[in-house]
């Protein structure tokens, strides 16, 4: 038996053997396997994802999310008119099949209130690109 050193009450040494199961080893990550998705699509995800949020009653409002973001409330505005666009427009930001412009660049496409000129506009915008 063997005395605490701090009380002097005896105490009890126990050794004691596990046998843990081994894990395989983790497989190697392969950098940039896959090519990275599009800033302009992570954004309007983040949108859909917000709106959501909002409209279950999970968040309050867009101040919400910029707290919980540690962002501003006028950088949450910009990403939350990305739900504005014609649901054409959102899809192709979604699941992008070719070029995509910078999020400063559609921010004047949210913008617009009708979405046959949205439309119009993302067209021109597309085409400049290709030029």
């Amino acid at each position: 038996m063997k005395r605490n050193r701090k009380s002097n009450m005896p105490g009890i040494e126990v050794e004691v053997t596990l046998d843990l199961p081994r894990r395989p080893a983790a497989e190697p990550v392969k950098p940039d396997s896959s090519p990275r998705t599009p800033r302009v699509t992570r954004l309007m995800a983040l949108a859909v994802r917000y709106q959501a949020m909002v409209d279950a009653g999970e968040l309050r409002d867009f101040a919400d999310i910029a707290r919980l973001g540690y962002v501003s409330r006028a950088r949450i505005t910009q990403i939350m008119n990305l739900s504005n666009l014609a649901p054409e427009i959102q899809e192709h930001l979604l699941f992008p099949t070719g070029f995509l412009p910078p999020e400063r660049r559609l921010r004047p496409l949210a913008a617009e209130f009708g979405w046959d000129r949205q439309r119009r506009l993302w067209r021109d915008l597309i085409l400049a690109a290709r030029c």
